[in-house]
């Protein structure tokens, strides 16, 4: 049985290069669950340069909203799954007008299924200014509330704090 972490930081802080490292150094079959969507020449470009820094023992899996149903087809006794990211996973799920708390629950389900060794990647959105709208405060409340039943669940939680990981959360010896 594999150990679940979630990786969580702030923009930019790192947190996707050390979730690779943690996969890449689990060993087994590498799945990357994706699930960003490039609606924009920006986004597009960065898709394009995350698939770069993963080399060819990895298996791209495509999964915007249903993440439940990508995790228990990845699942392997061996494997790691590396999800990038929860953080817009979640603002897919507010932009469809789905049910958050309903995937969350089959989200936790299937980690808790998991025979895998599964590193979920996450942005800490919680730390900035009050959001000015409506649709921003509903995503950043979501994510909030997403990230704290995830790191609940969990038995490993690192912060990335400037590129430096900081461990949150152990499972016992």
């Amino acid at each position: 049985m594999g150990v679940t972490t979630l990786v969580l930081g702030g923009a930019r802080s790192g947190k996707s290069r050390h979730a690779q490292a943690l996969a890449e150094s689990a060993g087994g079959p590498l799945t990357f669950v994706a699930t960003a969507q490039g609606f924009d020449d920006e986004m597009r470009d960065r898709i394009a340069r995350h698939r770069a820094d993963r080399d060819a023992r990895w298996h791209t899996v495509e999964a915007p909203t249903d993440l439940a149903a990508a995790l228990r087809a990845a699942d392997a006794p061996g494997a790691t799954i590396l999800v990038d990211c929860l953080t817009l996973w979640t603002s897919n799920l507010l932009l469809a007008d789905a049910d958050i708390p309903a995937a969350c629950d089959a989200l936790l389900a299937a980690l808790a299924d998991a025979r895998a060794t599964v590193i979920l990647v996450a942005n800490e959105v919680g730390w900035g200014i009050v959001p000015d709208n409506a649709l921003a405060r509903a995503f950043r409340d979501a994510a909030g509330i997403v990230n704290q039943r995830v790191a609940a669940a969990v038995p490993r939680v690192h912060l990335i704090v400037a590129g430096l990981p900081l461990v949150l959360k152990e499972p016992p010896r």
